[in-house]
């Protein structure tokens, strides 16, 4: 067995096809001479090695981590069609939009709307593809509403989600670009208990047509439509009844609406969230119950930021229960198009997706953010091209789309381009990945929902100023606090741990470790050397630095934090600050340095950024490997490294939107 026999065996160990390269290696151990044996019973124990690492992240993923999405309206007879159509443009991972319970008269009649889902995942399949429905969560329409004798609030009422005031969620045309004039759009309540039996009954059936995945949009409360926005929704009968079950409390009396400072009030947010995330549960709960291969994704504007407490669907807490998440990410103000991000956009989508791939813990992540929206000053194919580079660097899959709708393209011949080029290379950005040597930086969920804006400016900061300084880092959360490896953590403003949090911590900050604590202190650690408190958060200073002038800020100025840390430098990159990096080892065995530039980019004005050379890229390893790298669209080339001692430093050519490097030992 040559070495690239051997080679291919670990990759093939890394997906998970382990059998056929252990079973030929076993019979040649037992059919060869002594010497064939003795050699290749090394390499077996070797191979089973590999696998034995590689299988657990490799058995979680499945087709989801592969797509490279498209979406088409399904209006029955047309299944043939739609997947010719996502055949020619290289989509892997077909979503049909083909509403049953978001829409009144399928919601009570899903007959015809079922056999098109049924047809077009017998087409998907025949063609080697899979195919994923779109299904409203908790909102309804009812076309020409104002004209038709039944809706969903004129025959349930008592079903809708409510303000305070008692107000109910019903909406018309105008409300929302979704909404036609004349229909009605209602938001129902997630413990009406009428509504829920016929909407899971729903989720049954459609899981029994064979289609891959169920696609759940919008589950939410009431809490983002004008004049809503503040409401912190909903106070209908079933809801407050709900919540008087489980805490004691009257939403309605004993709550101060909208004061984290009041217990009852942080009760309310943590209910909201968990309703949620039980609802989707059971979703992915009542489709296995029919389909125990089905996947459930649901759909998700809000990301690490505040509106995620406000809707209820967090997606820290949604990835446990569900197969994937697509994020609809946006925050803050603007259209958020790829055609109009600045620099600071760009950073703060990447800390966005890398915490999303850190709540996945192996589950897929698909973003489905806009590039183009008749902006004539810039070129839409180069805004296309920016936004799937920054996704798929961070591992993200990515979904094309023009404007702010699902389906179509704004450039079908540069999605086909960026899907054919995804599709050759997909391992190298979708197998598992995992830490070297991080420098650990804590997202705490709790201080995220009480404390936002303090906690959001400085976990963004530091997570930038690590990204500028080229060095490997890794988002934790209180579900992976047990695995982290790294030498130091960094605790970025955060106000709320758990007594398993602090013990943890404790138990953490030992010899050869180091614990960073940024702005307010709540861990109750001791004093010690291995313990290191800035008072003045370096996370906040940056962002603050960053948003009064990105061109001139510069994480050299926080030498007092980057002192602090240790670990974080296996991979050592010398680059320009423009430059976002992450550094991994993926499951086969590679040692990878994922680059995004955004040097030169002009929000509305220049899409194309200015080329960054002179980047460099240093590893300790004893032996010659190979390095090679990979530009974005462009084609692998195979780079010498240069050796001083232990080191092996390689000088990368220039990097123009974006490139990955990889090292194999």
């Amino acid at each position: 067995m040559r070495l690239e026999e051997f080679r291919e065996g670990q990759s093939r160990a890394g997906s998970g096809h382990v059998s056929f390269t252990t079973h030929s290696c076993l019979e040649q151990v037992f059919s060869g001479t002594d010497m064939t044996r003795k050699n290749l019973f090394f390499i077996f124990l070797l191979l089973f090695a590999g696998a034995l690492i590689a299988a657990p992240n490799a058995e979680k993923q499945n087709w989801t981590n592969y797509v490279r999405i498209g979406a088409y309206g399904l209006k029955g007879g047309d299944a043939a069609e739609i997947v010719r159509r996502a055949q020619e443009s290289d989509v892997f991972g077909i979503e049909v939009d083909n509403d049953i319970p978001g829409r009144y008269e399928s919601f009570l009649h899903p007959e015809a709307k079922l056999k098109a889902i049924h047809d077009v995942a017998e087409a998907a399949h025949k063609a080697g593809n899979h195919a994923f429905v779109y299904i409203a969560g908790t909102e309804c329409i009812t076309a020409h509403g104002d004209k038709v004798p039944h809706t969903m609030a004129k025959d349930h009422p008592d079903w809708l989600q409510r303000k305070i005031t008692g107000e109910p969620a019903i909406f018309g045309g105008g409300t929302a670009f979704w909404i036609a004039p004349g229909d009605e759009d209602v938001w129902v309540s997630p413990y009406a208990p009428e509504w829920r039996k016929i909407y899971m009954e729903r989720v049954r059936q459609i899981a029994g047509t064979g289609i891959d995945g169920i696609y759940i949009d919008i589950p939410y409360w009431m809490t983002h439509f004008e004049g809503w926005e503040s409401s912190w929704a909903s106070f209908d009968d079933y809801t407050v009844a709900a919540f008087k079950q489980k805490t004691g409390l009257d939403a309605k009396h004993d709550v101060k609406i909208g004061d984290f400072s009041d217990g009852a009030f942080r009760k309310w947010v943590d209910f909201r969230i968990q309703t949620f995330t039980d609802f989707l549960a059971e979703i992915d709960r009542t489709a296995k119950g029919v389909n125990p291969e089905i996947k459930t994704i649901p759909e998700i504007y809000p990301g690490i930021e505040e509106e995620a407490v406000r809707v209820g669907a967090d997606v820290y807490s949604l990835y446990p229960v569900v197969d994937a998440i697509a994020h609809e990410y946006e925050f803050g103000n603007g259209d958020h198009m790829a055609s109009g991000r600045t620099p600071l956009d760009w950073f703060r989508y990447q800390v966005g997706m890398h915490s999303f791939r850190a709540f996945a813990q192996g589950k897929a992540t698909w973003i489905l953010n806009y590039s183009w929206d008749g902006d004539n000053k810039v070129d839409k194919r180069e805004a296309m091209m920016n936004l799937a580079m920054s996704q798929v660097m961070d591992g993200a899959n990515f979904w094309d789309a023009p404007g702010h709708s699902m389906a179509g393209s704004n450039d079908r011949a540069t999605r086909k381009k960026i899907f054919e080029w995804i599709a050759a290379h997909e391992k190298t950005f979708y197998l598992p990945r995992a830490p070297i040597n991080p420098i650990g930086v804590y997202f705490s969920p709790e201080t995220r929902n009480f404390y936002a804006a303090d906690f959001l400016a400085s976990y963004r900061g530091i997570l930038i100023l690590l990204m500028q300084k080229h060095l490997e880092f890794q988002i934790v959360t209180p579900r992976s606090l047990q695995e982290f490896k790294g030498k130091t953590l960094v605790l970025p403003d955060v106000r709320a741990l758990n007594e398993s949090e602090q013990k943890w911590l404790k138990d953490f900050a030992g010899p050869g470790k180091r614990v960073v604590i940024t702005g307010t202190d709540v861990t109750e650690l001791g004093d010690s050397p291995n313990i290191v408190r800035l008072r003045q958060c370096p996370g906040q200073a940056y962002n603050a630095a960053l948003e009064k002038d990105f061109e001139s800020a510069s994480p050299d100025s926080q030498g007092e934090f980057f002192a602090a840390l240790e670990g974080g430098d296996a991979v050592r990159i010398q680059a320009s600050a423009k430059i976002a990096t992450s550094i991994a080892r993926t499951s086969d065995g590679h040692i990878n340095g994922f680059f995004a530039n955004f040097a030169g980019l002009r929000g509305g004005v220049n899409p194309v950024q200015t080329p960054q050379s002179g980047v460099v890229i240093s590893l300790r390893s004893n032996t010659d490997g190979k390095g090679f790298f990979l530009p974005f669209l462009g084609q692998v080339q195979e780079l010498q490294g240069k050796r001083s001692g232990d080191s092996l430093t390689f000088e990368l050519p220039t990097i123009t939107k974006g490139a990955v490097f990889w090292y194999e030992p």
